[in-house]
């Protein structure tokens, strides 16, 4: 009897965000796993009930490297927490619900990634989305900086370009800043430039590789498809066509849409395919590089290889053409704004 009322208490502190597990006989944030438990990684996702946050739990919640899955959101979070739950791996789920709960949420994690925010309607561009997401971004990294200071941070809310600052300077003012854990997540525009060029040239998308560097906003984005593997040439028309199209993929989708939502599937798997790589980093595996817009040089998006720290090194650019040359100097120009955007919206 005993027994059963254990395992009942167990099963309730996975799925009750209002209870905290501190306040159950027996148990505690660090034994809180069912029986049987996978080994790994504890993750948290801020922002678990939107429209990207529950696609990229479910997904998490499919990683064998995750044994601690924590969601996080101001609504909505215990069912989103129930229904994942129900997944048959080794992940264990629980779900916290508004500020009250972030401090729990955050507590102990390895790797904490933020898709938290509004997203984009027809005719807004992501600084559009800047007023409201700033702020939301600001107050989940305070909890950060108090709660798991150490953990890798994947940033998804747009603006990237100005929340990535804003991250850099919450955890300078808190004295827990390092940057090489704090990345910001351009993935996405890897992913669809690996899609758009392989239905180009009529390959397999998962046999492509494109470096995008640079941002994650319009002309910010810079695909170097002089350095693309397999190593391919491209007439002046197609290189127009290719980089075009990727710089606005998340335009494409928002008008495809219409109204009803932006890029979330797309971001929720390719936000997975970069939290993979951070975690394999985590667990000491050799050569895991990716793209990602990183705080080191300052604020751009390179190539980087990952690690049990983080970012443990960031590749140059390599050579660039003269259509290359110029989209770089657009992308800093246009970077340096929105940066500066992100560092004075703390420091105001």
């Amino acid at each position: 009897m005993q027994r059963s009322a254990e395992r009942i208490a167990t099963i309730s502190a996975h799925l009750n965000p209002s209870t905290s597990p501190h306040q159950m006989e027996g148990l505690s944030a660090a034994n809180c796993r069912a029986k049987g438990g996978s080994p790994g990684f504890k993750v948290a996702i801020l922002g678990a009930a939107g429209g990207i946050g529950q696609p990229l739990a479910m997904l998490m919640k499919m990683n064998p490297l995750v044994s601690v899955l924590h969601l996080y959101d101001v609504a909505n979070t215990p069912g989103v927490t129930a229904d994942i739950s129900h997944m048959d791996t080794g992940a264990v789920v629980r779900g916290f619900l508004g500020p009250q709960q972030l401090e729990d949420a955050l507590t102990g994690m390895d790797l904490v990634v933020i898709p938290a925010g509004v997203p984009r309607k027809p005719g807004m561009t992501r600084d559009d989305l800047f007023n409201i997401n700033a702020g939301i971004v600001k107050t989940l990294c305070e909890g950060i900086a108090k709660c798991c200071p150490k953990a890798i941070v994947n940033i998804i809310s747009n603006p990237v370009n100005s929340t990535v600052p804003i991250a850099a300077e919450v955890f300078k003012m808190a004295g827990t800043f390092d940057p090489r854990r704090l990345l910001g997540v351009t993935m996405l525009d890897v992913v669809r430039a690996n899609t758009f060029v392989a239905e180009d040239l009529g390959l397999d998308p998962r046999e492509v590789d494109v470096p995008v560097v640079g941002g994650h906003a319009g002309v910010t984005i810079l695909p170097l498809l002089s350095q693309i593997k397999p190593p391919c040439s491209f007439t002046p028309e197609e290189t127009e066509y290719l980089t075009s199209r990727i710089q606005n993929g998340g335009t494409e989708v928002v008008e495809a849409k219409a109204g009803a939502g932006s890029a979330t599937l797309s971001m929720a798997y390719a936000a997975v395919k970069f939290a993979d790589a951070c975690l394999h980093g985590l667990r000491g595996d050799a050569a895991i590089i990716q793209c990602a817009f990183v705080t080191e040089l300052p604020f751009f998006a390179s190539k980087v290889r990952l690690g049990r720290s983080g970012v443990e090194e960031i590749f140059p650019l390599g050579p660039l053409n003269e259509y290359e040359r110029t989209g770089l100097e657009k992308a800093k120009k246009e970077l340096a704004t929105s940066i500066q955007k992100g560092v004075s919206f703390v420091k105001k």
